[in-house]
């Protein structure tokens, strides 16, 4: 019988959604970026929406929890992970 890969499990980021995907915050890798990435909104359990990216990129527009609008850069939304 054939050896099949277990199946694995990437965890996402606010970086990795899609233009319109939305998201539910589930923690914040960074320690150091916590405390900013909280003051701005981007709480656990609070549901985040890609609005946009810049030509190049970064930086990229959240809409969080459909109230307001934030702008942030792609390394900061990368410590923003998602739930399953």
């Amino acid at each position: 019988m054939p050896a099949t890969a277990a199946p694995t499990t990437t965890r996402r980021s606010v970086k990795d959604l899609r233009l319109g995907e939305t998201g539910t915050i589930c923690c914040l890798n960074d320690a150091e970026m916590a405390l900013k990435l909280l003051e701005m909104g981007c709480i656990p359990g609070t549901r985040v929406t890609l609005s946009g990216r810049a030509p190049l990129g970064c930086p990229i527009t959240l809409h969080v929890d459909g109230e307001y609008t934030l702008s942030l850069r792609v390394s900061e939304a990368a410590t923003i992970m998602l739930k399953d």
